[in-house]
Formats: structure tokens, C-alpha cells, sequence
């Protein structure tokens, strides 16, 4: 069984906003899937969790790739559960789905944000496909709009964005989010291993930390191919949270005194000379 530890301490301060990450193996069947779901809220329910956090690809997947075969409508199965676990729970989500996609031949990459209600808030189509790596993820899946409004949520004293993945490789994906309000940045992943993948993943994860001046939360998909090692970076760089390739859970308390502490001694979002404009391609 997966092992939990909560980094979090009792009675925190207004404002702060517990976290679980769920570090969990996928596979293609969907039905088992949706079994993991539901003992990651029940972990984030024991550990008194405001956010549950899972991988990329939550819903399905198969490393040689994912397509059509495995997508799922927004009222579908997965989607339906997490929503009604959120409500039974009061906890809020973050999942990495696969839906249909527009042309009817491929599928989209997408991650849902559902609120403590189990209101659907927010859904984020990855614009960045992986196309990389001897990988040719647009060959199954349509990449989102580049111009598309950025997905927030507020919880607590803190504004959580969300991208995916591949997108971490471009900061300027990174930076709009946090234009549009985003104090945390959420990245589910299913980080192919490979040679220097996973000193990628960690470089590219505390970069966008500290560029930003933001928290960046990385929880990779376990499991064969890929690389685990779900990260938390504080806004100056200092890694808070750091697993290895085990399956696991570990939730952490997520303070905004200190982040607004870190941006009014280092006030590089206000210092800079650029902004970011999407291509729109």
C-alpha cells in the first residue's frame, strides 16, 4: 500500500491551505483507476487536506501512448466521481483527464479543477503536446488553445493555476498563469524517464518557482516509464518537498505569508520589462 506523511502542522494560520499530492501508478483500466481516486481522497480527507492532487492522465494510461480509446466526456465516469467524492469530502481536486476531442479523431490532454462543492471550476486543455523525445503526442491528442483564459482557483489565502506537464519546459505558459492572479502553480505530470528526464524535471520546476516568485507543485505519475519524483519548490527556489519513484502521498501545509514575504524582497514581477502574448497557433 502507499505510504502517507503529513508534513503539515495542527491548527495552521488563516489562510493556509493544506495540500495532498497523490503520487500514484495509472494504468489503462479505467474502473482501477477511479479506485485510486477514491483512496487519495480518503487520504486527503484523513490529513484534514483542502487541495488533492493527481497525475496527468489520472483517468487512463498506457506509456506507448494515449488516445480516443481512453477518453471520457466531461459527464463521464472519472469526472463524475471526483466530483462527488469533492462534495463528499469538501476537498477540491486537481486531475489530469483525457477528453473527446473536436475533430473526432483525436483526444484532448486536459486537467479538471473541481471546487470543495463539486462544482466543475475550471477545465485546462495542454497547449504544449509532447512532441519531443522521440514521443509524437499530437499524433493522438489536438493541443489546446494557446490563447485560452488561463484556470485558477482561489483557496484560502492562496491562488492555485494549473498546467501540464510538457508545458513546463516553457516559462511563458508559467508566467501568464501568473499574470492571471496565480500565487501556486500546479504542474501534473507523467514525466517520461529517460536520460536527464528526472534533472530536468527538477531544474525546469525550481526555475519556474523562482522566476515567478511563485510555489510550484509537480506530482508525477508513478510507475513503469516514467519518473515519480513529485517536487515543491518555494518561491526562492528552496525545495520544501522532493519524492523519489515510489508510489506515495504526502500532503504540506502551503503558507502565504512567506510567498508574500519572498515577492516584497525580491519584486522581479514588478521589475520586468516583458509581458506574454499568446501566438494563438
Amino acid at each position: 500500500m502507499p505510504d502517507h506523511a503529513a508534513a503539515a502542522a495542527p491548527g495552521a494560520a488563516p489562510g493556509v491551505v493544506r495540500v495532498t499530492v497523490a503520487q500514484v501508478a495509472v494504468s489503462d483500466d479505467h474502473a482501477a483507476n477511479r479506485e485510486t481516486a477514491v483512496d487519495a481522497f480518503q487520504v486527503a480527507a484523513r490529513a484534514g487536506s483542502g487541495l488533492l492532487v493527481l497525475p496527468e492522465y489520472a483517468s487512463a494510461y498506457d506509456p506507448r501512448g494515449v488516445g480516443p480509446e481512453h477518453a471520457e466526456p466531461l459527464d463521464g465516469p472519472f469526472v463524475t466521481l471526483l466530483r462527488e467524492r469533492a462534495r463528499k469530502h469538501g476537498i477540491a481536486v486537481v486531475a489530469g483527464v483525457t477528453l473527446p476531442g473536436s475533430d473526432g479523431v483525436r483526444a484532448a490532454n486536459a486537467l479538471v479543477v473541481v471546487d470543495a462543492a463539486g462544482e466543475l471550476a475550471g477545465v485546462y486543455r495542454k497547449v504544449h503536446l509532447y512532441d519531443a523525445f522521440g514521443y509524437q503526442e499530437s499524433e493522438l491528442l489536438e493541443p489546446g488553445p494557446a490563447d485560452a483564459e488561463p484556470v485558477t482557483l482561489r483557496l484560502g489565502g492562496l491562488t492555485f493555476g494549473v498546467l501540464t506537464c510538457y508545458d513546463l519546459r516553457f516559462p511563458e505558459s508559467a508566467r501568464r498563469v501568473v499574470d492571471a492572479g496565480a500565487d501556486v502553480l500546479v504542474y501534473p505530470a507523467a514525466w517520461v524517464a529517460g536520460p536527464l528526464k528526472a534533472e530536468h524535471w527538477r531544474t525546469l520546476l525550481t526555475a519556474r518557482a523562482i522566476e515567478n516568485t511563485a510555489v510550484v507543485i509537480g506530482v508525477g505519475m508513478t510507475g513503469k516509464g516514467v519518473t515519480g519524483r513529485t517536487l515543491l519548490a518555494g518561491p526562492d527556489g528552496v525545495v520544501g518537498l522532493e519524492m523519489g519513484e515510489e508510489q506515495a502521498y504526502r500532503t504540506v501545509d502551503l503558507d502565504p505569508a512567506p510567498l508574500a514575504a519572498v515577492r516584497q524582497t525580491n519584486p522581479s514581477l514588478a521589475n520586468r520589462r516583458y509581458t506574454v502574448v499568446p501566438t494563438g497557433a
